[in-house]
C-alpha cells in the first residue's frame, strides 16, 4: 500500500550567508550598543527629536493611543510571545517528537530574555521622562524588551517554517504576520514615550543575532532537522 509522502524541506544553501548576516548584526549590535552606553551626541539628538515628535502626536491622537497601549501591553506583551513560544515547543515535544528542537527552541527564548536584562543592567540607560506620560515602564531602556522578544520569538518560529518545509503559502503569511509584530511592537513603544527608538532598533539587532546564531546551531548540531523528527511522528500516528 502506497503511504502519503512527506513534504521535503527546502535545500539550504550552507551555513556561509547565515555567518555573513550574524556577524553583520553583531557588528550593528556592537557599534549602537557602544554609542548608547556612551551618549553619543547624534544618536542622543536623533533620538530625542523622534521622541518628541512621538509623544506630542500620542497625546494628541488619543484613539490611537489606546489602541497602541492594548498591543503594546497584550497582543505584544513579551510574556505573550513567551506563552506562544510555550505552545510551540510543548507542540514540538508532545506531537512532532522532535525533543532536541524542543528544547533549542526553549532555550534560544530563555537566553533571549537573559540577555536583554544583563544588557540592561549593564548599560543603564534612562528611558524618556515626560511631564505628560501616556504609559509607563519599568527598568532601563537599552535595549528594547518588548522589540527584542518580539524578534527572537517570531524569527525562530519563522525559521522553524523554512526548516520544515511547510507550503509556500504559509511561510509568506507567517513571515508577514512576523514582520508586521516585530515591526509593529516597537512603533507602539516609541509611540508610548517608554523608548527611544534605538532601543528598539538595539532590540531588533539583538533579537535577530541571537535567532541567526541559534539557526547556526541547529544547524551544526541537529542536521537532520525537524523533518526526520516530524516524519517518525506522523508515522506513529497513522
Amino acid at each position: 500500500m502506497h503511504s502519503p509522502s512527506v513534504v521535503s524541506p527546502p535545500r539550504h544553501s550552507g551555513p556561509h550567508g547565515a555567518v555573513r548576516v550574524a556577524g553583520a548584526l553583531a557588528l550593528a549590535s556592537v557599534l549602537l550598543t557602544v554609542a548608547v552606553a556612551l551618549s553619543w551626541a547624534p544618536l542622543t539628538g536623533l533620538d530625542g527629536d523622534v521622541a518628541r515628535v512621538t509623544h506630542r502626536w500620542a497625546l494628541r491622537e488619543g484613539g490611537v493611543t489606546g489602541a497602541t497601549r492594548f498591543l503594546s501591553d497584550w497582543v505584544w506583551d513579551p510574556w505573550t510571545m513567551r506563552l506562544l513560544c510555550a505552545g510551540v515547543v510543548v507542540w514540538l515535544w508532545g506531537w512532532f517528537r522532535d525533543r532536541w528542537t524542543a528544547v533549542w527552541l526553549a532555550v534560544t527564548c530563555a537566553v533571549g530574555s537573559v540577555l536583554q536584562q544583563v544588557l540592561k543592567a549593564a548599560v543603564d540607560r534612562p528611558r524618556p521622562f515626560w511631564a505628560r506620560p501616556v504609559d509607563s515602564a519599568s527598568y532601563a531602556a537599552f535595549p528594547s524588551g518588548h522589540a527584542m522578544t518580539a524578534t527572537v520569538v517570531c524569527g525562530a518560529l519563522v525559521w522553524l517554517l523554512y526548516r520544515l518545509g511547510a507550503p509556500r503559502g504559509a511561510r509568506r503569511t507567517a513571515s508577514a504576520a512576523a514582520v508586521v509584530c516585530v515591526v509593529g511592537v516597537g512603533a507602539t513603544r516609541v509611540w508610548l514615550g517608554v523608548h527611544w527608538p534605538s532601543d528598539v532598533v538595539g532590540g531588533w539587532l539583538l533579537g535577530g543575532l541571537l535567532v541567526a546564531l541559534a539557526a547556526l546551531a541547529h544547524e551544526r548540531w541537529h542536521p537532520e532537522g525537524v523533518e526526520a523528527a516530524g516524519g517518525t511522528g506522523r508515522a506513529e500516528r497513522r
